[in-house]
C-alpha cells in the first residue's frame, strides 16, 4: 500500500458558502467546513457506537454514496470520504467492491482532486453503462475557491480489470459548464444517464434559482458534447436547492426494476431530490413526457416539503442503480451522525451507509416501497420467535435469546377492532408527522396504540428508542402514524445532540386489522420499515447504558385496546467480511 503522501497531493481548500440550518434535520450539512478539524487525527477513539453490519470504514468521515453500479458480476460502491479526519473536507471518491452487497473489499480511491477542472473538489455523481458495456462516471468538479461547479467524466483505465481499480479523467473535461442562466455554485450531482428513443443521452443536474429547486436537463448524441434543454425537466418554487437528483422508471405492476433508459408501456417515473434546506429526501411519482422532455407528477404526489419522503429520518443523498443480475432497482443512502462534531473527532469516524434497499412501485401506484436487499438475511444467526401473545395496556414483553444491540426484527401486530381508534385532531393537518409524534409519544396513552418495539433499551428503561404505531380516526378514513423517537435514546446530557421524534404516516389498508414492522438494530442506528416498506425511518442514537450485552429489546403496548403479537421473528446479526487491510492505507 502507498503512504498517504504518495497517493496524491490534497491541499485543504476552504469552500465557504451559505448553508441554511433552520430546517436541516439537525444534521450538519455534508459540505459544512470545519477548517481546524479536517485533518485532525483520532483523539480518543471509541468503538461503542460503531455499527456491526452496516457499511462503515474503520475511521474518518464519509457521506454521499456515489455511482453505485453492477458491472460484470461485481457491485461497485463509491462514496465521499475524507482520508485525513472525521469531519467533512479533503473529499475523495473511496471505492469498494462486492459480489453480494454485504461483504466488501476496499480499493484505493477511484477519483480525487488532481486536475484544473476538479482541483478544489470531487463531489457526487453517477455511473452509466454504455451500450458497448463500458462504464462511465459523471461527477461534479470544483474548479476554484469561489465554489464554481462543473460536470466531468471518468473512465476505467483498464476495462479488463474485474475491480476497475484505476480511473482516468480525460483532457477534454469538463463536459458541462453552467451558462449565465444557472447558479454555478449550486450546480451539481449529475444523474445516471438515459438513452431516449431519439438517440440522445440525457442527464439531470440539481440546482436552484432564487428559492426554486431545479432539475436541469442536458442531452447529448455522443456523450461528449452536451446541450442544455431550454426548460428544466421539473422545478418547484419555494423548496430551495436540489441536491442528488435521481430519475428512473418503475413498473406499474410487480417488484422488478428497470434500466434508466426503459420507456415502454405500463410504467411511471419517479423523481427524487435531496433538499439542502431540510436535509430530507423527497420524491414524486408521475409521467415522463418524452416529446416535451417534461416530468409531470401525479395529482396524488405532493411537490415540496409536505410531499413523500424516501425515509422520514436521518437519511440523505441517496443514489439508486439498476441491478440486471436480479432485475431490481437498489437504493443506497447515507446516515450522518446526530451527535456533535467534537464527539466525531473523539470517535475518529462519522457517517455510515444504510443497508441497500430494493425499491419498487406500490400496487396503488401512489408511492414507492423499499425493503432491505435479500442478501442481508445471510447474516442472520440465532433466532427467536413469538406468536399469539397478547399485550394489554401497559404491557411489555422482553425478546430474549438474541443480541439486541445487533439484530433484525420482524413483527406483525393484530387488533380486534378499529372502533376505539382515537380521533385525529384536524389542527394536526397543518403539522408534520414528526410534530404529531412529539405530542403523541410512546408514553402518551392512546386507544389503538402506541404499540411497537422498544429498541436499544436499558433494563429499567432509563434509555430506549421506541419504534411504534398509533392509529387515528379521521373524518373519512383511518390514519396510521409511525414514529421512531430518539428523545429518550441516551442519558448523555448534551443539549447540542440531536434527538428527534422522527415520524411519517403509513398509507395502509387496515381491513385485515394488522400492521407489520421490521427494524434493523445496529448499535447506533435503527432502520425501520412499516407495512412492508411503505414508510421508512432511520434514527441515529447513542445510548450510554444500552450498549453491547446491556442492550435489551421489548415489545410494548401503551394503548387501552389489547394488541396481539401475531408473529415475531428476531435474529442476532453477524458481521460481514470487510477486509479493510486489503485496501488502501487511507482507510
Amino acid at each position: 500500500c502507498l503512504k498517504k503522501s504518495s497517493l496524491f497531493s490534497l491541499p485543504i481548500f476552504l469552500l465557504y458558502f451559505s448553508i441554511i440550518l433552520s430546517f436541516n434535520n439537525g444534521v450538519n450539512a455534508s459540505h459544512k467546513v470545519f477548517p481546524g478539524l479536517q485533518s485532525t487525527s483520532t483523539v480518543d477513539e471509541k468503538n461503542v457506537h460503531r455499527t456491526g453490519y452496516h457499511f462503515q470504514p474503520p475511521k474518518n468521515w464519509i457521506n454521499d454514496p456515489n455511482a453505485p453500479m453492477y458491472y460484470n458480476g461485481v457491485y461497485h460502491l463509491f462514496y465521499q470520504y475524507n482520508p485525513y479526519g472525521s469531519v467533512w473536507g479533503n473529499i475523495v471518491w473511496a471505492h469498494s467492491v462486492s459480489t453480494d452487497l454485504i461483504n466488501w473489499i476496499p480499493l484505493e480511491p477511484g477519483i480525487y482532486p488532481s486536475e484544473v477542472f476538479d482541483k478544489y473538489g470531487t463531489w457526487s455523481g453517477s455511473a452509466t453503462i454504455l451500450p458497448n458495456n463500458k462504464p462511465i462516471i459523471l461527477y461534479t468538479g470544483i474548479v476554484d475557491a469561489k465554489n464554481t461547479q462543473v460536470q466531468n467524466y471518468a473512465i476505467p483505465a483498464n476495462i479488463s480489470d474485474p475491480f476497475l481499480r484505476k480511473w482516468i479523467k480525460p483532457d477534454n473535461n469538463p463536459l458541462i459548464v453552467a451558462d449565465v442562466s444557472i447558479n454555478k455554485t449550486q450546480f451539481r450531482d449529475p444523474t445516471t444517464c438515459w438513452l431516449g428513443q431519439d438517440g440522445y443521452w440525457r442527464t439531470l443536474i440539481g440546482s436552484v434559482w432564487g428559492k426554486q429547486g431545479l432539475a436541469i436537463l442536458y442531452k447529448s448524441k455522443n456523450f461528449m458534447k452536451w446541450t442544455k434543454i431550454q426548460h428544466p425537466l421539473h422545478s418547484v418554487d419555494g423548496t430551495g436547492n436540489w441536491e442528488c437528483p435521481d430519475f428512473f422508471p418503475v413498473l406499474l405492476h410487480g417488484t422488478n426494476g428497470l434500466d434508466a433508459s426503459y420507456n415502454k408501456k405500463n410504467i411511471k417515473h419517479a423523481l427524487k431530490v435531496s433538499l439542502d434546506v431540510t436535509r430530507f429526501e423527497y420524491y414524486t411519482v408521475g409521467i415522463y413526457d418524452t416529446k416535451k422532455d417534461r416530468y409531470i407528477p401525479d395529482k396524488t404526489s405532493i411537490d415540496g416539503w409536505k410531499g413523500l419522503r424516501l425515509d422520514y429520518g436521518n437519511y440523505y443523498a441517496s443514489k439508486s442503480f439498476y441491478d440486471p443480475s436480479k432485475n431490481r432497482r437498489i437504493m443506497w443512502g447515507w446516515a450522518n451522525e446526530s451527535d456533535t462534531v467534537n464527539d466525531d473527532v473523539k470517535k475518529g469516524w462519522a457517517g455510515i451507509q444504510t443497508i441497500p434497499r430494493k425499491l419498487w412501485l406500490d400496487p396503488s401506484g401512489k408511492q414507492l416501497v423499499q425493503w432491505p436487499v435479500e442478501e442481508l438475511e445471510t447474516l442472520r444467526e440465532q433466532k427467536v420467535q413469538l406468536s399469539n401473545r397478547k399485550l394489554k395496556k401497559g404491557d411489555k414483553i422482553e425478546v430474549k435469546g438474541i443480541t439486541p444491540a445487533q439484530a433484525d426484527v420482524e413483527v406483525t401486530f393484530s387488533f380486534s377492532s378499529l372502533d376505539k381508534a382515537e380521533p385525529f385532531d384536524p389542527n394536526w393537518d397543518n403539522l408534520y408527522a414528526q410534530d404529531v409524534c412529539a405530542i403523541k409519544g410512546s408514553t402518551v396513552q392512546g386507544d389503538l396504540g402506541p404499540f411497537g418495539l422498544l429498541t436499544l433499551a436499558s433494563q429499567n428503561l432509563e434509555e430506549y428508542t421506541p419504534v411504534f404505531f398509533r392509529v387515528f380516526k379521521a373524518q373519512d378514513k383511518y390514519k396510521v402514524l409511525m414514529c421512531s423517537d430518539a428523545s429518550r435514546s441516551t442519558l448523555k446530557n448534551d443539549k447540542t445532540m440531536y434527538k428527534p421524534s422522527f415520524a411519517g404516516y403509513v398509507d395502509v389498508d387496515l381491513i385485515n386489522k394488522t400492521l407489520s414492522l421490521r427494524s434493523l438494530i445496529d448499535h447506533s442506528v435503527v432502520e425501520s420499515f412499516g407495512a412492508g416498506g411503505k414508510t421508512c425511518i432511520t434514527s441515529r442514537v447513542y445510548p450510554t447504558l444500552a450498549i453491547y450485552d446491556n442492550a435489551h429489546l421489548f415489545v410494548f403496548n401503551n394503548g387501552t385496546e389489547t394488541i396481539k403479537i401475531k408473529s415475531l421473528n428476531a435474529w442476532t446479526m453477524g458481521k460481514p467480511k470487510m477486509n479493510w487491510s486489503f485496501g488502501h492505507s487511507s482507510y
